[in-house]
Parts: structure tokens; sequence; C-alpha cells
């Protein structure tokens, strides 16, 4: 007998429009696909109860009841058949509506088959790996997010199953809790993994660029133009793109980016065509969005398209029985084969006593400080310099410190004379200042830059323009 050649995957279209349907119907075949088609949830129930389908693709309304509830049946039948809806155009409440029911992805009328092929190919994807041999959710050893603990377990399991949908997320935490890893967890899940993930700081890009750096620019778009350039939705086409610290983008770029989201195409400058991309959004911030909204500093429409749905990180503090794992993890990091770098007796006790307000990048600047006073590679207790901050309390923040702009301000004028040199004169009293709170801080940069009132990245930045290097051990 010959080999048994495998069947195509087979989907389902549930769609009451006759014309609709077929083309539906047309574009699916085409692309080698079985097809079987239903006019109303009556039928797609009696097709899904004999028949397995590696894609549902159903409109949202039908003469006898809404698409959603498919999306729902399918669901709680813990069937992992991922279903797609297509809403009518403008409607983009009925697609966060469908996303949050837990649909796979979404398309608008009138459908673009282009967008169409592409978001089929991902379902199907979705569905392949498994039957790759990919597990459908990443072992505890693999994960990059390390811990044992409860807390840290749940979200595992959350990040599996959000893995599976194409909806948008939105990773809120404490600076240094993980909040890239937590996407590059996401999409190492998902059926992207083979994709480009692309991170973007969205509060390291000037204004002035960010439009050319998104979306991209033609030759001669502008001055200084001289090659066509793909911007970050374009690299990321397929994959999965990271705004980082998404509250940082100012109102004008929110509006662009918003169009970018909803209509799934984008403009390089100086292009007269849109062109389609396929990207999964997932966005971070330490602020509180709700909050920004309420300020007025974030569109209330683009928060909602992308806090469809929310996975917060825990911090370091409320998950201290990790610490065993995360402190071996970077211990291994930072020591080789042959020199092996290891706690004394005492030192995890410690560390569990402290409230880590800079989180897991703390840890990391802790222990990689007190390796440089280590001796043969064993941290002691000494090392660990945590005699600057407060243990755990209720409220785990550092002792008040004033601000840079306050300790700025506090600096005594020269009574006699004014400055010769303006800017020579603030540079210096910057670097004082710098050099003061990093000094209390037994040059702990995550707690020096808490003491100022400003954020790592910038007096990481402030250090580099200023020249402090960080003393030898």
């Amino acid at each position: 007998m010959g080999a048994h050649t495998p069947r195509s995957p087979r989907v389902l279209v549930v769609d009451d429009e006759a014309d609709l349907r077929e083309l539906l119907e047309l574009t699916l075949l085409k692309m080698g696909l079985d097809v079987d088609s239903a006019a109303t949830l009556g039928e797609a129930r009696a097709l899904l109860a004999g028949t397995e389908y590696q894609l549902v693709l159903t409109d949202m309304r039908l003469p006898d009841g809404l698409g959603l509830e498919l999306v729902r049946e399918i669901a709680a039948a813990c069937k992992n058949t991922p279903v797609a809806v297509v809403t009518a155009f403008g409607s983009a409440d009925n697609a966060v509506v469908a996303l949050k029911a837990g649909a796979f992805d979404y398309i608008s009328k009138p459908v673009a088959l282009d967008q169409l092929r592409l978001m089929v190919q991902s379902a199907l994807r979705l569905n392949a790996a498994p039957a790759a041999g990919q597990a459908p959710a990443a072992s505890p050893m693999a994960s990059r997010l390390r811990g044992e603990s409860a807390v840290i377990q749940a979200l595992r399991a959350q990040i599996a199953r959000l893995a599976r949908s194409m909806a948008p997320i939105a990773i809120n935490g404490e600076s240094g809790s993980g909040k890239e890893l937590a996407a590059r967890e996401i999409h190492a899940q998902s059926s992207r993994a083979a994709q480009p993930f692309i991170a973007v700081n969205c509060g390291a890009i000037p204004e002035a660029l960010m439009e050319a750096e998104f979306f991209g620019y033609r030759k001669g778009a502008f001055t200084g133009a001289a090659d066509e350039r793909e911007g970050f939705f374009q690299a990321a086409n397929g994959g999965t793109l990271m705004l980082d610290e998404v509250a940082d983008l100012p109102l004008a770029m929110q509006v662009k980016l918003l169009r970018a989201i909803q209509e799934r195409r984008v403009r390089k400058i100086g292009a007269t065509a849109e062109e389609p991309v396929d990207v999964r959004i997932i966005s971070a911030t330490h602020k509180n969005l709700a909050q920004c909204v309420e300020q007025g500093s974030f569109r209330q429409d683009l928060f909602y398209r992308l806090n469809v749905i929310e996975l917060s990180l825990p911090p370091l503090r409320e998950r201290l029985d990790d610490l065993g794992v995360l402190t071996d993890a970077i211990l291994a990091r930072l020591g080789t084969f042959e020199n092996r770098v290891v706690l004394g007796q005492g030192v995890l006790d410690a560390l569990r006593g402290y409230s880590f307000p800079g989180n897991v990048r703390e840890l990391e600047n802790i222990l990689e400080r007190a390796l440089a006073f280590a001796d043969d590679g064993v941290i002691e207790v000494g090392d660990l310099s945590l005699k600057g901050a407060r243990l755990t309390e209720p409220t785990p923040v550092l002792e008040p410190e004033p601000s840079l702009a306050t300790a700025a301000a506090a600096v005594p004028p020269q009574p006699d004379a004014l400055p010769a040199n303006l800017p020579d004169y603030l540079i210096q009293v910057e670097r004082d200042i710098i050099l003061r709170a990093l000094a209390q801080t037994q040059f702990n940069r995550t707690q020096a830059a808490q003491l100022l009132g400003i954020s790592f990245r910038q007096l990481r930045y402030q250090m580099q323009k200023l020249n402090i290097q960080e003393p030898e051990a």
C-alpha cells in the first residue's frame, strides 16, 4: 500500500451572507484547505458536534444569535480550535469584546483577502505546533520566568493560555519585575515563535523620529533619507511587537498607532500606498494606564485596544520563595565552569529580609556588586551592601530623599559672584548630586535613581554623559 496522504486542515465558515460565505470558501479552498459552511448557529453546532476543525471563522451577527456564542461554547468545551470572528466595518468595540471572550483573532468587513490569508496561516501554525512535537506550554525549567512559587506557577499557566491568541496583551508591573521576559515567553510559546520579536522602548525615541521609526520611510521622503528603511511594524511582521513604556508615547503618535493597530496596515513616510502587517501587539508599562487616561495623557480608545487582556507581574517581595532559584540562575551567569560563584552562610536569609524596590533587576545588581567584593567567588553578607536600605515593611520604599530637581535647587549659590560659565557650572552640580546619591547607595544604581526621583535608564544615560565610572573593587 502507498503512504497515507495527510488530510488538509478543515475550516468551518459560519455566515448568513451567501456572497461573503462563497468568497471566504473560495479563498480558503485556493489555500489548499477543506471547507464546510453554515448559515446559522444551529447548523454550525451540528457540524462541530461531528467534525474536528482547525479553524472556525464566524460572522458576529447571525440569524439565530451571535458568533460570540460559538467562541464561548468552543472554549467551554476545552477545545483548542481557534475561532476568528468577522466584525462589521468600524465596530472596534465588537472586536475587543470578541477577543476578551476568547476569540483567536478578528477580521473586519469588507474582508481584505491578504489579511484573511495571514490570519488563517497564523491559526494553522498554532494547531500545527503540538503535532510537530512541541509542548503547548514551556516547562518550568525551560521558562524564562524562573521560580516555583504559587504566583509564578499561576503566571506561567496564564501565559500558556495567552500564547494561543492574537489578542493584544497589556503587561503591568513594577520596574525590574520582568515585563520583557514575560512578553518574550508569550512569543516563544505562540505560533509566532519562529518569527521576529521586536521590543521597542517608547520612552527612548525622540518624538520627531517616532513615525519614521515605527512605520519606516521611502528614499528621499525627507532630508537625510538616503535609503528606504523599514519600521518596527515591518520588522516584526509575522511576529510580535512589544511596546515597552507605552505610557510615554506622545498623544500625536498614539493616534497613528491606534490606526495601525485597527487597520493592520501601515504607510511608510513618503509612500502613497499602505501595506498590510501581521503583528501581535504586547504593551508594557510600570505606570497605571487607567490613571493616565483619566489625566488626559493617554487616549482612551488606544487604552481599550491595548488592554484587551491584562497580565500583572508580581513584585519580588511577593515571591521571596523564589529567591533561591533566582540567585542560582544569576550566579550561574556571573560565574564560569572553572570559577563558580556561591553564597556564604546567612546570605539568602539576609536577602529575604530586604524589600527589593527594584525587583529582580535590583537582585542582579546587588549580586554583581557583591561579587566584585567577594573573596574566591564566595559572597558573604557583608558584601551585599544592603545596610543603606530598609528591610521589608508594609510600604517597601527607601528613606525619603530629595529629588534631583530639589537637590539642585538646594545647592547654595555663590554669594560673591555668578558662575563664569553657567553650562559648566550646572554640569558640575549635576555630577556632584549623582555622585552623592551613588556614594550613599554604595553605587547601587537602581537605588540611586530612586533617591533622585528619576528612572534607571535616565541615571544610566546621565552617568554616561557625565563620564561617571563605577570605582574599581
